[in-house]
């Protein structure tokens, strides 16, 4: 398959990121696409549309073999449970799939038409293989059932983040990593209360302990 374009986001690392799309709204990206690609007729009746599906490499996570189960972090990183029912990055084939608003389409800039978009989960650079209509009367199944992730779907952290640091982050990011944060980063089967993360956002390091419900940020450094 040809890669189509790349995404430009706020993570050059996978820690940190949301473990599912559209989770945090706050977190924006642009696609921009190659230059065999940037035809604006390719695009005649995209803005019609609030919702896109990505389909996306992931490209940080390329294996020779592969698993037929997996152990999904939000279950405590010890069950396992089959590679097909999940949304895990190590797959046969490495192929992710995101569903994301489309905030606008920008015609006007140098490497138009760029897709700015917002509810991302994917790294800075992750390149995109296809773009895709989201479509409530086919997309929206109002009897479909959640699965494992009936379990894990309401968990979400209080954070303690002061106004001193969070003046630090610009005034456009602040949102983003609050709502970021409140996922829990961490690896689920990490429980050391003291332990210090750190998590690469929109060029700062942002640093923070959890302790029960409550994550406290402690630094937040530019990097």
């Amino acid at each position: 398959m040809d890669i189509i374009a790349h995404i430009e986001t706020d993570f050059n690392t996978k820690f940190g990121l949301p473990r599912q799309s559209g989770l945090c709204e706050e977190l924006k990206g642009r696609i921009v696409f190659e230059s065999e690609y940037r035809r604006e007729e390719a695009f005649r009746g995209l803005e019609g549309f609030s919702h896109i599906w990505v389909l996306w490499k992931f490209s940080e996570a390329e294996r020779e073999e592969w698993s037929p189960t997996v152990r999904p972090p939000r279950l405590g990183g010890n069950k396992r449970v089959g590679v097909f029912a999940t949304r895990s990055p190590f797959r046969p084939n490495n192929i992710g799939l995101s569903c994301v608003k489309l905030e606008k389409i920008d015609y006007d800039c140098p490497d138009a038409p760029v897709l700015h978009v917002s509810g991302i989960d994917m790294m800075n650079g992750t390149p995109v293989v296809d773009i895709k209509p989201y479509v409530p009367v086919a997309d929206c199944k109002s009897d479909a059932t959640d699965g494992f992730t009936q379990y894990t779907k309401a968990y979400c952290l209080d954070v303690n983040f002061s106004d001193d640091l969070l003046c630090i982050l610009p005034e456009e990011k602040r949102e983003g990593a609050k709502q970021m944060l409140s996922l829990d980063p961490r690896p689920s089967y990490i429980t050391d209360e003291e332990r210090v993360f750190g998590v690469e956002y929109a060029g700062y390091d942002i640093r923070f302990k959890v302790k029960e419900k409550t994550l406290t940020v402690c630094d937040v450094i530019k990097m």
